[in-house]
């Protein structure tokens, strides 16, 4: 197989800052290098292998539906899509979907359907409300709508409609709302600003606003939804509905799938409006239906809350004796450790030397982001790591 990190930096963008592994296979929450190391895998393809490595009914599902129908487009109906479909308007308070490849599609789509909204609904109004440190995606359009200018400075000049406010601040978006506005965008949770969890009673009131001003509500469940935060979709535990939803990463398992939902009154696509060669084709959404059956069916939901729990439980017991750890949030399987300095990516580093693959999401914050499936067992041994992590490093 040769050099694998110098064969890739003689081909590919450098686009991405890769670890100094390469992996070959995997099963459950253990990945295998080439040098034959095992790691548990707390990153979990960026919280989309929601039930971990090598699953074998997932794997069954694909090769079943490879061997019979893997593309036709959407000029035809495909059986997968629809039973896809039909679960996720079923358990969720959304009337329709569209389904996509990935996030940042799914956020497109919803950006389109709300600007075509507030041109009809708000005498032309365009513009939506996003937050500060929020992530929806890396095309054009979603960059622009991420809080993050470091995404947006270096591409000229973004997408405009975008009005930038902070997360978990109510009196921004009241002051930033105005005959332009068409929705407001947010994160129940904000996942890559660092596992940012809004103050109680933040989304309410959100959602008593847009209804005051005849704006729509876009969710971005992507990080949040299919049951990573401990329930189906993260809106659900504020007592919640969104006017729009996307949704992408867990809904597929590792195969690439999204999808943008909506109340009947949001879907306001026509044909011709928007369209995707390979959204929702049969390969990707019978994976996505035998995923949302285990979901659902498969105990996986009341595992991620049990799971998610005892991380809490554990990682609290670390900052109760670690003066580097400083404090621990999230919902379900999307926690993350705060750290009094800047230390993330040491923490990481000598977790991985250990064997556990963790993701330093900011400079002072470690995010924990497992398969739901992952067990009692394997909870206790990655924080038994971290915290000969930290320990390592307040001996230094």
């Amino acid at each position: 197989m040769g050099n694998i990190p110098s064969r890739e930096a003689a081909i590919h963008m450098q686009t991405a800052r890769r670890l100094p592994i390469t992996l070959v296979r995997g099963k459950g929450t253990h990945v295998w290098d080439d040098d034959g190391n095992n790691y548990l895998d707390f990153i979990a393809g960026i919280a989309s292998n929601t039930l971990g490595h090598a699953d074998s009914g997932l794997a069954e599902a694909i090769a079943k539906q490879a061997k019979t129908l893997i593309h036709v487009s959407n000029i035809f109906y495909s059986e997968p899509q629809i039973e896809l479909g039909e679960m996720l308007i079923e358990h969720s308070a959304l009337d329709r979907v569209f389904f996509v490849n990935s996030g940042a599609e799914a956020n497109e789509a919803a950006i389109k359907l709300a600007r075509k909204w507030g041109i009809q609904n708000r005498d032309g109004g365009y513009e939506i409300i996003a937050t500060n440190d929020g992530f929806h995606g890396r095309t054009m359009t979603t960059v622009a709508a991420s809080g993050t200018p470091a995404y947006r400075e270096p591409f000229g000049p973004t997408t405009p409609g975008f009005v930038f406010v902070d997360y978990n601040n109510i009196d921004q978006i009241k002051e930033s709302t105005t005959p332009r506005t068409a929705a407001i965008m947010i994160e129940p949770i904000q996942g890559e600003g660092g596992v940012n969890v809004p103050s109680e009673g933040y989304l309410e009131a959100v959602r008593s606003w847009c209804d005051q001003q005849n704006l729509l509500l876009i969710l971005d469940e992507i990080q949040t939804g299919v049951g990573r935060t401990g329930t189906v979709w993260a809106y659900e535990q504020a007592g919640i509905e969104p006017d729009i939803m996307t949704s992408a990463k867990g809904i597929g398992g590792g195969v690439p799938l999204g999808a943008v939902l909506s109340k009947e009154h949001a879907s306001v696509f026509e044909p011709g409006d928007h369209g995707s060669t390979f959204g929702g084709n049969p390969l990707a959404t019978a994976a996505g239906a035998y995923v949302f059956r285990e979901l659902i069916d498969g105990g996986i939901l009341e595992n991620a809350r049990a799971r998610g729990e005892q991380l809490s439980h554990r990682l609290n017991g670390l900052v109760d004796r670690h003066p580097l750890a400083i404090a621990e949030d999230g919902r379900g399987l999307l926690r993350r450790l705060e750290l009094s300095e800047e230390l993330s990516v040491d923490v990481v580093t000598h977790a991985r030397e250990m064997g556990l693959l963790l993701n330093p999401v900011r400079p002072n914050r470690v995010r924990f982001i497992p398969p739901l499936n992952v067990t009692e067992d394997e909870i206790n041994q990655a924080v038994d790591i971290v915290e000969e992590s930290l320990t390592k490093l307040e001996e230094k």
